[in-house]
Order: structure tokens, then sequence, then C-alpha cells
């Protein structure tokens, strides 16, 4: 089934709001959609909802499975080590570079990419300012990933990317569910995909703690890291609205188990996919239902 928008179609979007290691079930999601030729208009991500959703307009369904079960449990990847040597415990130049550029383990097709029609955005922090970037796949070009590396910068766990001189950190800080920006950029009807239950949504006392350890350097970027999780709710909150109107549809697992952003069990791993490609399921009949 191709559920492409013709012009009498309403506009179509997805959100993907990541999760570190959590992402595994957005990725179950949208592989779920390419092996049903279900597309969206517009694909908006955040930290790794980004790197699933750039694999999704490559059209290389279960690529980034290999992130989530295997490469990520390399110390290359994620270790003490790391930080000891570079000051950031995710190695994001080994992802998304060594891994992902042409000639690495698991390219990226990035010429698909661009040949796919639909836009594709990417949700960084500007750590200087704490204001959302919404940058675009036509600022990326083969072998130059720096976009990804930032909205997957999380603080303290990673420096900040450096993109024009500017520093970048995790889009979740500013804009954590950037459903306002789906709706002004035009769509109608919006696919949320969640990586945590759509009800869990407690106060972070985490980030309040990461929020010192960042306060004198980044100042603007501490207050977005404190109130991150409260920004979280209201956005799920208002796409629960549209969702009650019928403009929205909110995929999201039912439990996770106890893991949390980094958690390394390939079973639980795997669990989550399998459960977001099971999800899936629901957007097909959302899109036949509002076409």
């Amino acid at each position: 089934m191709n559920t492409k928008s013709k012009k009498s179609h309403p506009k179509f979007g997805v959100i993907d709001t990541g999760g570190g290691l959590r992402g595994i079930y957005g990725a179950g999601v949208l592989d779920y959609c390419m092996d049903n030729d279900l597309h969206f208009d517009l694909c908006c991500g955040v930290s790794a909802g980004a790197a699933n959703l750039i694999s999704y307009q490559a059209g290389q369904s279960r690529r980034n499975l290999m992130f989530y079960l295997d490469y990520a449990f390399r110390k290359e990847y994620m270790s003490m080590d790391n930080f000891l040597k570079s000051g950031s415990y995710l190695n994001l130049d080994y992802i998304y570079g060594t891994l992902t550029n042409a000639g690495g383990e698991n390219p990226l097709d990035f010429s698909a990419v661009c040949r796919n029609p639909s836009v594709l955005t990417i949700v960084s922090t500007n750590a200087e300012t704490g204001r959302a970037r919404y940058f675009d796949k036509s600022e990326m070009e083969t072998n130059h990933y720096d976009i990804l590396k930032a909205t997957c910068a999380i603080p303290v766990v990673c420096r900040p990317q450096v993109i024009d001189g500017n520093r970048y950190f995790d889009g979740a800080l500013s804009d954590p569910v950037p459903i306002r920006y789906a709706l002004d950029s035009g769509c109608d009807k919006v696919v949320l995909i969640l990586t945590k239950p759509q009800h869990h949504l407690k106060p972070s006392k985490a980030d309040k703690r990461l929020s010192l350890l960042i306060r004198n350097r980044y100042p603007e970027a501490a207050k977005d890291l404190k109130l991150r999780a409260v920004r979280y709710a209201q956005g799920v909150k208002y796409v629960q609205q549209l969702e009650q109107e019928g403009r929205a549809l909110i995929v999201s697992p039912e439990s996770i188990e106890g893991m949390s952003t980094l958690t390394k069990d390939r079973k639980a791993l795997m669990d989550l996919y399998l459960n977001g490609y099971k999800g899936g399921e629901r957007i097909r009949t959302f899109l036949e239902q509002a076409s």
C-alpha cells in the first residue's frame, strides 16, 4: 500500500523523540513503515529519533538494529575509556563517522536520503543560547553528518558538537516533542513515536542534578535541561488532545521494564524493537482513515 499524500490529502508528519538505546522501539516502528510502504511528508527527529528517521528516509530497513544490538556494546561506541580520552562517553565520531560513512561497516545511503521527496528535520539545542535549532537534511552531505552528532550530544555524557562555530547539544533539551514545529510546517496529521509509556510523565530528578554540572559553562542549556521533563510532558499532553480530535496518533510501548537511556540489555532491547514493529500496525490504520 502506498499512502504518499496527493494534493487533496492531508499533509502527514512523523516525529521520533528518540531516547538513547530505547530508540530501538522507534527503529521497529519505522521498519514496519518501510516494510509496508508507509510514507510521510515531514519527518522530524530528536536525538536517536533522527538517526532512526534518516535510515527510514534512505529506505534501509533493519540498518539501525545493528547500532542498538551490536555496536552499542563495543567500547569504541560507549565506554569510560572514551570519556577519559575525549570527555565524551559516547563516541559520536565513531557512530556517525567510522560506522556510517561510505566504506564504513554500516554506511548510510545518503544519496537515497537526498532523493526522498519528504522533508527531514533534525532538532538540536544551541548550547550557548538554549534555543532549538531545526536543521534540514540539505545541511548535510555524504560523510559529513555533524547534525546527527549534534542532536545526540547528551550533556555531561558528551561534549557539545561544534557546527559553524556554534556548539550544540541534544535536541531534547529545547524541544523534546516538536509537535508545534510539525503543525507550523503544515502538517494536518501527525504520528508521534515515544520510547516510553505515554503516561510516564514524572519529573526527572536526574536532569536537575546533571544541569548543575553544566550550568557554569552553559547556563542557558542548563536551564533547558532542568525543564526538559516538564516540556516533554506538556508536548505529550498536547498530542494526546490532538489524538482525541483525530489529528494525531501516539505510538508508544506499554512498558520499558526499567530501561534507562543507556541500558545495555540485548533481550530487553530486542523485545522493545519487536513491540515497536507491532506498534507500527496502528500507523497503517491511522493513515488509511485520514486519507
